[in-house]
């Protein structure tokens, strides 16, 4: 996960950090820097999905083969403003074949939810999930 990361350019430029990677679940953070915020002054929608996606990213592929995003959908639920550190916990709810089914809870470090994201994910190499 180390050399995922290390490739991550898109992560490491935003000051996304990799905090933690087990089977089936990653955990990233992200401070809302300026730059980030839309024309109502809070966290703008796609920097939000960008880091629920990360981590979805890292929990689908910390099996080892090759996966992807098949489809993602996120719920904003609450205004994340610059300056606030951003949690996102992916969990992996389901697997089987190539696909998958993970949920990430975006959550400022005080707690509150911010966004809830459920991504489904294809393996496209290696061995399929059998059982």
């Amino acid at each position: 996960m180390a050399a995922l990361y290390e490739r991550d350019l898109t992560c490491r430029s935003l000051g996304i950090t990799l905090d933690e990677v087990a089977t089936g679940r990653a955990l990233m953070r992200m401070t809302v820097a300026p730059a980030m915020v839309n024309g109502h002054g809070t966290a703008h929608g796609g920097y939000l999905f960008l880091l629920a996606d990360a981590a979805f990213s890292y929990a689908c592929n910390s099996y080892g083969p090759v996966t992807v995003a098949q489809a993602a959908q996120v719920t904003f639920l609450a205004p994340a403003a610059v300056g606030d550190e951003l949690v996102a916990e992916a969990l992996e709810r389901a697997r089987s074949g190539r696909t998958g089914v993970y949920d990430v809870t975006v959550r400022t470090a005080a707690g509150k939810t911010v966004a809830e994201f459920r991504g489904q994910s294809v393996m496209l190499a290696g061995k399929p999930l059998t059982g």
